[in-house]
């Protein structure tokens, strides 16, 4: 599979190091700041993007690959107030798009229970809910993609709550979302339910960034020949 790296930082390179092991071939890495160059590659040359950035650049990379026919493997968060946008022009462009807040196959089962279990701890109002991402002091996002996907999990099964506010809170209509930065932490992320009596968590914490690249190559193998906006629930058939 020819794969373009749109996006060449330590999450690029360590999807490079992974696809040459599998046997796919990197046709081209741009950094962040070489996405001008994007329009330059055809789908007669790409297989599939695989894209990294950032939040101001993600949305041009995807439409661009719309435009030249390129399905495209999004991990960059922070973007999706422009999802209505991006839901038209791949319909009007055919364009195949994935995306994912993350990659990881143990992050994705934990959405999965973690929807199970708001589902039902919501039925016990003695109980606090709160959520706490940790990552690197580089990621520039806040609260972190998967903390979002985790806050609408929880908020699918709290009809009583609004919305989520990115601090502690102890107001009972919103959700809080606690944010961390600390050192080179590649992200924790916890669910707590809180009691007078006791603490119950559902918690998560990714050891490196091959999961994420794995996830991303797997998602990029999947895709090609297919049309639309896709998901790790489609991927893993959660």
């Amino acid at each position: 599979m020819r794969i373009l790296l749109i996006g060449y930082g330590k999450m690029g390179q360590t999807i490079e190091r992974l696809a040459i092991a599998k046997g796919h071939e990197i046709v081209g890495k741009l950094t962040v700041h070489e996405a001008d160059q994007l329009s330059s590659f055809t789908s007669d040359q790409v297989d599939v993007a695989i894209e990294f950035t950032s939040p101001d650049a993600a949305v041009g990379n995807i439409l661009t690959c719309f435009e030249k026919k390129i399905p495209i493997v999004v991990g960059t968060t922070g973007w999706l107030q422009h999802l209505n946008t991006v839901k038209e022009k791949c319909q009007e462009l055919q364009g195949t798009l994935f995306y994912a807040s993350n990659f990881s196959v143990g992050v994705n089962l934990f959405f999965h229970f973690n929807e199970y279990v708001a589902k039902k701890m919501q039925q016990y109002s003695e109980y606090s809910v709160q959520v706490k991402e940790i990552h690197h002091v580089h990621k520039l996002d806040k609260p972190s993609g998967t903390a979002l996907s985790i806050a609408d999990g929880i908020l699918k099964h709290y009809p009583q709550k609004q919305g989520w506010i990115n601090d502690e809170t102890q107001e009972p209509e919103l959700l809080g979302v606690v944010s961390e930065r600390e050192g080179e932490v590649v992200g924790t992320h916890i669910v707590q339910y809180t009691s007078e009596n006791d603490t119950f968590e559902l918690h998560h914490i990714a050891h490196s960034r091959e999961g994420f690249a794995s996830g991303a190559i797997l998602a990029a193998e999947w895709l090609p020949g297919r049309q639309g906006i896709f998901g790790m629930t489609d991927l893993l058939q959660l």
